[in-house]
């Protein structure tokens, strides 16, 4: 069975009340219904002291002197009999200080009278005991006391009482203050909880009523609540910047959606279009057949390339892919992708610079190192200047090897480096058809380097070209 839901206003309301009651129970047992108990148990405590001190007063032979000032400042009774002989008293031992009450535990004797208390005296002093107490209630007033005998020394001994008077005058007192406070306190905490639960659920509700909006796809919504609780305005950071990494990715979305499906038209458009020819015009002629065959095969390669990348971009997030490290030569690596292009250099008028022809050994996933190698050598041909010169490098460093790859054309700002790495990320905002490449092979390049654990980036300046690099550990 569900239980039923409350507000949040109601939950924190209802808990300050609560904890408002939860102490006013305990000032109730406190201060009232346990007074007596604790106030008999706290002087208790403070004869067990007395008695110490007095032991001590005596094997310091001060006692007499301090008998006067202990019994005025403790407002107890104390009797000292040597040799059976009162020799110290103060305050009426027998009447003043002394009443009767029931026995607390197994060694306290029950005293029904004064005579009984002489009885008390001379039962300690026979029974060679060290320190004995005993508690007595005077019948009439209901008035308590505790004795307590102590032998001092072979035919000394010291009585020592102290009243319990009873507490009921001032707990008539207490209970009477207390129901005002505890009228006043339940007023204050209906009041105080009300505005206090307001202030803290407003907010709250403002947040959740705009996580809505952003549930709904509306990335307008604003978070900021402007209030002064630190981990509520955290919260609304966090969720601004939810909101705003959604909306980029919504965008991004949009993008690859129209990107990729012009990527796929073009070409299915293509091999259409001259499959469509050689049924119709040119099948009798060789040559125009065989150029219409070149055209869609060569559509079709882009197409296969296309999904290949896609594919592989996908297993590659979804960590399906694994790598496998080996040592190889980069150097030779680099040499061999650059090798694939010499046809741009016949017939493009293309340059590629290598800087490095010693052998260099290093470790990572040599496949997947070639696929970022291939990316960024296409990507610069894509984009270097008129000059069509793109430089490959590969420079040695303490314990690593950075490759690097540098075109000429017109460079990127400063703003939009962070933004290259996106998927089909334009820095005009509309969709290239690429000479190389299907525009997702720089998100392909960041996968892989991020499963080597390899530093990579990219410098550039607007108008002198860019800079993309990457490091491997070296063997």
């Amino acid at each position: 069975m569900l239980k039923k839901e409350s507000s949040l206003k109601e939950k924190i309301w209802s808990y300050l009340i609560i904890f408002s009651c939860l102490i006013l129970i305990s000032l109730w047992l406190f201060q009232v219904i346990f007074l007596n108990s604790y106030y008999e148990w706290s002087k208790k405590q403070d004869l067990r002291k007395i008695v110490n001190e007095i032991t001590e007063d005596y094997k310091n032979d001060t006692l007499l002197n301090n008998l006067d000032n202990i019994s005025f400042e403790k407002g107890i009774c104390v009797q000292v009999i040597k040799d059976g002989e009162v020799e110290y008293g103060s305050g009426n031992f027998n009447h003043g200080c002394m009443m009767m009450e029931e026995p607390k535990d197994k060694n306290h004797k029950e005293l029904n009278n004064k005579s009984e208390i002489d009885d008390f005296k001379q039962s300690f002093i026979t029974s060679n005991k060290n320190i004995e107490s005993v508690n007595l209630v005077d019948s009439k007033f209901n008035n308590k006391t505790i004795i307590y005998g102590v032998k001092l020394d072979d035919n000394v001994y010291a009585f020592i009482s102290a009243s319990l008077s009873p507490m009921d005058a001032t707990m008539k007192i207490l209970a009477s203050q207390l129901i005002i406070v505890t009228i006043g306190v339940l007023i204050l905490s209906l009041v105080i909880g009300y505005i206090i639960s307001k202030m803290i659920s407003k907010p709250i509700i403002k947040i959740n009523e705009e996580a809505r909006k952003m549930a709904n796809k509306d990335y307008n919504a604003n978070f900021d609540t402007k209030n002064n609780i630190k981990e509520l305005n955290e919260l609304a950071s966090t969720l601004n910047y939810t909101n705003q990494e959604l909306a980029n990715t919504e965008e991004l979305r949009r993008e690859i959606l129209a990107n990729i499906s012009h990527d796929l038209k073009t070409p299915l458009t293509m091999i259409k279009a001259y499959a469509e020819m050689v049924r119709d015009l040119t099948y009798k002629d060789e040559k125009k057949r065989t150029n219409n065959l070149n055209v869609i095969i060569d559509e079709a390669n882009r197409l296969n390339l296309l999904v290949n990348d896609i594919l592989e971009l996908s297993k590659m997030q979804s960590n399906i892919d694994s790598l496998t490290i080996t040592e190889f030569d980069i150097t030779n690596l680099v040499n061999t992708i650059v090798k694939r292009f010499e046809i741009l250099t016949e017939t493009e008028d293309y340059k590629f610079i290598t800087v490095q022809k010693k052998k260099i050994m290093v470790l990572g996933d040599i496949k997947k190192i070639e696929q970022v190698i291939y990316n960024l050598i296409s990507n610069a041909i894509n984009y270097t200047g008129d000059d069509k010169k793109v430089e490959i490098t590969v420079k040695e460093l303490d314990n690593k090897v950075r490759v690097s790859i540098k075109d000429t054309g017109n460079g990127i700002k400063k703003e939009q480096l962070d933004k290259i790495w996106d998927k089909y990320y334009k820095s005009n905002k509309k969709h290239k058809r690429n000479v190389y490449g299907t525009g997702i092979g720089l998100s392909i390049v960041k996968e892989i380097l991020e499963k080597h654990n390899s530093k990579y980036g990219v410098t550039s300046k607007e108008g002198r070209g860019t800079t993309f690099y990457f490091e491997l550990d070296k063997k």
